[in-house]
């Protein structure tokens, strides 16, 4: 499988602005996204999978947390092993820069640092049919809301690592983990929302401490 190690950091803009990808306009349109879309689409979302929810309180919340867990590991594969991949030819490179090289050519692009609803829709719905066929229903709902809410940290997570400052240690270590990832190796740190499969997989980044 080629990935982008040799194709990234060809050029790196600054720019808060949004570089046009599509000729056509509604296509256009369509890849561009405020921060605020995915709240607006998926709380209601998260909102209806508990209403559907069945059983006990206790196993409510095994199977939500299942769900944010399995969210991680899904948010860790998708960057590493398609967001990263580049298939073969000019229209390999091309494909990949719409799915993921744009952010890493433009990684301040306000509008294209949360997934689309017109890409995170259709995945949401093969998402829930998949888990309802492996764990059935009403299993799934409280299973698909962890797993929803973990993408929504994902999203509001990587949005705020890019345009916002923060002070506390925790959340600095999580943004420089995204920092270095842009900046210094993009063929590790593939956790965004947390550095988990990182550690397990070995993808983390090596730093060293200055000696004082």
């Amino acid at each position: 499988m080629t990935t982008d190690k040799e194709h990234h950091q060809k050029f790196v803009s600054n720019s808060t602005e949004s570089v046009r990808m599509f000729k056509v306009d509604w296509m256009e349109a369509l890849s561009k996204v405020h921060f605020s879309v995915p709240l607006i689409v998926y709380l209601p979302v998260i909102g209806w999978c508990f209403w559907k929810a069945q059983g006990s309180l206790l196993l409510l919340a095994a199977w939500f947390l299942g769900g944010l867990l399995v969210w991680s590991f899904t948010e860790y594969v998708l960057h590493r092993f398609l967001f990263h991949w580049v298939p073969p030819g000019n229209w390999g490179e091309r494909l990949h820069f719409i799915w993921h090289g744009v952010h890493h050519d433009y990684p301040n692009d306000r509008l294209r640092l949360v997934m689309p609803p017109s890409v995170s829709i259709p995945l949401a719905i093969l998402f829930f049919t998949g888990f309802r066929l492996l764990v059935g229903a009403p299993t799934v709902y409280p299973f698909f809301a962890g797993f929803v809410l973990g993408y929504l940290c994902y999203d509001m997570m990587h949005y705020a690592m890019h345009h916002l400052r923060w002070n506390n240690p925790f959340w600095q270590r999580i943004k420089q983990h995204h920092m270095l990832h842009h900046y210094q190796e993009n063929d590790r740190g593939f956790g965004v929302s947390n550095p988990l499969w990182d550690y397990v997989f070995n993808t983390t980044f090596q730093l060293t401490r200055k000696k004082s």
